[in-house]
């Protein structure tokens, strides 16, 4: 119901076509028209679509002029997909209604009330919004020779290849020196934004030449470098410097679940863009839908630190007369208030290296109104992560309740590991497993508990089909008289589970771990692949190692197994999957990202990880673990260099 709107979606209009109404082909695919020049076209949506317009003018004839205006310019809008034809409605209309700015102290309070009752609230608030056409014109994108240039025929004045001349000579003359791209280039198979930068050397567009200098890729978003220059016929301008923030992490449909990586992504646009610059170029694929979203979240952040309020409600009108449609959903209203929230309930919890030791001399030393060290605060901060129960389903379900090892940690359904369905057999595809991301590569690890008697088989069935060759075991078979995990591999020789064959070919002890170098066959393929498990010895039965060299050593160890074998997911699990699981894949994150930019957000980090798998790094202890464990690699490793 809510992409009946969603300009973003629509696909681009063929140029030379005989049978556009209104600048719209209702039959073409993949941009090229399925009928000759001037042949009729034998649909009967045509006289459907004319019926229901007659039918609509009459219904709305008594509605205001601007109501009026509004509502033509969305209904002579077709979106064709492949050759169905829908028709984008006006919203229903909201009584004129004003909303104030709202203090930070009650923003919490307000965003629960909006969020009530499915969120209508929000609806209402978002429906009340002015349209955002008002007085201004579209002579100069309506002009013949400018019509190709627009992406969408109601959205006037992203790049298109007959704009990208024209897109560089803007990033020039505007002295722009940050793009933000906030959609991929192809999305659901369709195209959302030409490339209009270089995959590698450089290309010229049209007078400006772009060079492609660097490349980082990170879980949210990809950093590009460009070098810039102007060839005009007097010569050659200084080159400059452009750099391209493109956000990855935009589901096709919807909203981002978490606002914590638009959040971080926002930062790095904030540092990277220098003062001196000109205006910051922001796209998405119509310009208004992400574009709007991450701009309102931006100057609200802006006005919430100069002013200690906000006013989402009265920015959003006042740009909405600057480009139409900013802002195309009610669930893009939302998630701009859940980003506001979070920022306002959290803060900033980056630091860098040289600020560490610091950092963790004050959570241990400064107590709360509550009488709770720093420390012990700032964990209990990550309760407020709630544990979303209605995403997991299906291992709540009975035939799979008793593959769960405990009945608190289950996997969500937005981000289980699927298994192959057996054949004729329901219910042979769950296990209790989570994919979680790295901080390069989405589903870089996957979370798991350790194997049972009866799931041994569905285990080695998980490594096989998402073809790991990396396990971290965290846990010791019996742990105070209690077993927490079954043998799951040979002590010696080969063993079979299933049509899965074992076969130990070295057991390797290190200072405080081993490694199992394993031969894993099925026989149904008749393949056999190199299994590498890293077993963790020095994780104590009660509370957290005492120190952290053994920790970084085998997380050294792990990241040079992928580098050799690839970076499928490394399977990682203690006995429930959550505490000590949730420990090393924070600081496999960790120190990752302190490697790279000298920077480390412990709690931004745990919190992140307990919206993809319920628990993760359960004690305080082991909260604090993570803290200590980066002071002893800067410690231990100034230089890097052991680690790399």
């Amino acid at each position: 119901k809510n992409q009946l709107h969603t300009f973003e979606q629509l696909p681009v209009i063929p140029v030379n076509c005989s049978h556009r109404t209104n600048m719209i082909c209702i039959q073409h695919y993949k941009n090229i028209c399925k009928y000759s020049a001037n042949t009729l076209i034998p649909s009967i949506w045509n006289i459907y679509i004319i019926i229901f317009f007659l039918h609509l003018l009459e219904r709305y004839k008594t509605i205001t002029e601007r109501e009026c205006h509004s509502f033509s310019l969305y209904v002579f809008l077709l979106l064709s997909l492949s050759e169905q034809t829908v028709v984008l409605l006006p919203r229903s209309p909201s009584p004129s209604k004003h909303y104030f700015p709202i203090p930070l102290d009650s923003l919490e309070e307000e965003f629960r009330l909006r969020l009530a009752d499915d969120g209508k609230l929000f609806r209402e608030e978002f429906n009340s919004l002015p349209c955002g056409f008002g007085c201004g014109t579209f002579e100069e994108a309506s002009r013949e020779e400018n019509r190709e240039k627009n992406r969408y025929p109601n959205i006037l004045p992203c790049p298109k290849p007959e704009t990208l001349g024209d897109f560089w000579r803007m990033v020039w003359e505007q002295k722009s020196a940050t793009i933000v791209m906030l959609t991929n280039t192809r999305e659901r198979k369709e195209e959302k934004c030409y490339q209009y930068w270089p995959e590698q050397g450089c290309w010229i567009y049209g007078c400006v030449r772009v060079a492609l200098e660097d490349v980082t890729v990170l879980v949210d978003y990809t950093v590009r470098k460009f070098c810039v220059q102007h060839h005009a016929a007097d010569g050659c301008r200084t080159p400059r410097l452009v750099t391209q923030l493109h956000f990855t992490s935009w589901p096709d449909f919807g909203v981002p679940l978490s606002p914590i990586g638009m959040l971080k992504f926002l930062k790095k646009v904030k540092t990277v863009n220098p003062a001196h610059a000109g205006p910051i170029i922001v796209h998405c694929s119509a310009g208004v839908g992400r574009t709007g979203t991450f701009i309102v979240i931006d100057a609200m952040m802006d006005m919430m630190h100069a002013e200690a309020r906000m006013d989402v409600f009265g920015f959003v009108s006042r740009i909405r007369k600057q480009r139409c449609q900013l802002i195309q959903t009610d669930m893009q209203y939302s998630f701009i208030y859940q980003a506001l929230l979070e920022h306002n309930l959290y803060g900033d919890t980056e630091l860098d290296i040289a600020s560490l030791e610091g950092h963790l001399h004050k959570l241990h030393n400064t107590h709360t109104q509550m009488d709770r060290v720093g420390l012990e605060e700032e964990f209990r901060k990550l309760t407020n992560v709630r544990i979303m129960k209605e995403n997991m389903r299906t291992g709540n379900l009975p035939a799979n309740m008793r593959k769960n090892r405990v009945l608190q940690i289950i996997p969500y359904d937005f981000n289980r590991v699927i298994l192959s369905m057996k054949r004729g057999q329901e219910f042979t595809d769950y296990i209790n497993a989570s994919f979680i991301d790295g901080y390069r590569q989405k589903d870089y690890f996957i979370a798991t508990q350790a194997p049972l008697a009866h799931t041994v088989q569905d285990f080695w069935r998980m490594v096989w089909e998402w073809k790991c060759h990396s396990i971290v075991m965290l846990t010791e078979l019996k742990e105070r008289e209690q077993e927490k995990c079954v043998r799951y591999w040979p002590a010696e020789g080969s063993v079979s589970f299933g049509e899965y064959v074992l076969e130990l070919k070295r057991d390797t002890l290190c200072e405080t771990f081993s490694i199992r170098d394993m031969l894993l066959s099925y026989a149904s393929e008749k393949q056999t692949r190199l299994v590498r498990q890293f077993h963790f010895h020095g994780w104590p039965e009660i509370g957290i190692p005492s120190d952290g060299k053994g920790m970084i050593d085998i997380i050294a160890a792990v990241q040079k197994q992928q580098q050799q074998s690839g970076n499928n997911p490394i399977v990682v699990h203690c006995s429930a999957g959550a505490g000590r699981t949730g420990t090393f894949i924070a600081l496999s994150n960790i120190l990752e990202r302190v490697k790279a930019e000298g920077l480390l957000d412990v709690f931004q980090t745990v919190k992140s990880l307990r919206t993809q798998r319920p628990h993760m790094v359960q004690t305080v202890e082991q909260y604090d673990f993570c803290y200590r464990v980066v002071q002893d690699f800067v410690d231990i490793y100034s230089d890097y260099a052991n680690f790399k």
